[in-house]
This record gives C-alpha cells, structure tokens and sequence, in this order.
C-alpha cells in the first residue's frame, strides 16, 4: 500500500512539473546547429568563368607546402574581424577540414589549372619524386567581416627542389571584397583570394622557367 501511494505521488509531481514547465515557455530550446565550409578551387563552377591559364609546364614538378598558419588562425572555427585589434571567434561556422590542409589543397588545384600540369604534389611527397620548384609559405591573415572584406597576408618562397636554394620570395597583401552579409558569402571571397595568390605564384614559376630557358 506504501509503495503505491509513492508511486502515485511521483506521477502527480512529475506531471505538476511538466504542467509548470509548459506555463514557463514550452518546449526546451534547441542549440543550433553547427555549420561546416570548404575552400572552392579555380575547378569549381563558380570561378571556371576566371580561368586563364599560363603556358603549360606539363616536364615541371612542383611541390606544395609546408604550409604553416598563424596560430590565431590554425583553429576549426572561422575567424571573423571586428576591429584592427580584435576578432571574433564564430564557434558555430566551422571549417570542414583542418585549415591549412585545405589551403594547400586549393593551392594544389589552382596551381595544376593554372600551369595545365598533372605534376603537382602536396607536401609531403615521396623522396623519390622529383621536384623542380618547391613553393613553402607562411600566412600570418585570412579573416574578414561579412559584408565587408576580406585579407590575406601571406610570406611565401620558391625552392630549387634539389638542393632547396631559395629562388625567389613573395610577399603577398591581397583584399577581396565579399558582397553579401553571410558566412557562406565570406569564404567564396576567401577562395577568391586563394586563386588571386595561386596566380600570383603561378606568373613567378613562369617567369623562373623563362629565365633558366635563356640561360
């Protein structure tokens, strides 16, 4: 009879919670749900309209990487600009993949367009392949403000791929305006950016295969 009367008080209690919770705001609200992006390649629909590639250097292998990311941006979530001195970390807009792996392979893709070469590697390649330049770089900026636009600063070298002789160094500012007021619309910008750097090494390679031609 005990027992009883326990369980009846306990189904009266948890139905006068269940009536309370209701009275407070209904159902419990839901956290929202995560968001994962990728950087796009000049292989994408969106930039093939951009495509202009340089002369083929389908006999050149070239080696991407290592790559490193400052460690304010080596991180899942995307890195939002409010300020000269502040940022914002957007935990619910995160990167697919690991930042600097997709990075490098956009690099990879961009490149390959490009140049209208197979004959690309990422780092790090096997020691019996070959490598007539080898590109290593070092990106300090790659945020921005949706709506606004968006940076990136990068160091970057050209290596002799046989005895890793520096050949020549860049010092890449570039700016991207993004259009819209959306994450989505911010990494497309971002890829923009990636295929303005990728051009810009692509044009240096080019000019490396001239000059060592006229010698």
């Amino acid at each position: 009879m005990v027992l009883n009367n326990f369980k009846l008080t306990l189904a009266i209690l948890l139905a006068a919670a269940l009536v309370f919770s209701s009275c407070l705001g209904g159902s419990p609200s839901r956290t929202p749900a995560t968001r994962f992006y990728v950087l796009n390649s000049l292989y994408s629909a969106e930039n093939k309209t951009e495509l202009t590639s340089f002369a083929a250097l389908k006999d050149v292998a070239i080696g991407v990487g290592p790559l490193k990311l400052s460690q304010v941006l080596d991180r899942p979530q995307i890195i939002l600009r409010t300020s000269l001195n502040e940022i914002r970390v957007a935990d619910l807009d995160r990167w697919a993949a690991p930042l600097n792996e997709n990075i490098t392979n956009v690099l990879v893709d961009n490149l390959s367009a490009l140049l209208s070469t197979e004959n690309i590697h990422k780092f790090p390649w096997k020691a019996r392949i070959p490598i007539d330049y080898q590109i290593v770089m070092d990106i300090t900026r790659f945020d921005g403000m949706p709506g606004e636009n968006v940076d990136l600063r990068a160091r970057w070298g050209i290596l002799s791929g046989n005895n890793s002789k520096i050949l020549s160094k860049g010092n890449s500012v570039l700016t991207e305006p993004i259009g819209e007021d959306s994450i989505p619309a911010m990494v497309s910008a971002q890829s923009r950016l990636l295929a303005k750097l990728s051009r810009e090494i692509a044009e240096e390679i080019r000019r490396l295969e001239e000059k060592s031609a006229a010698q």
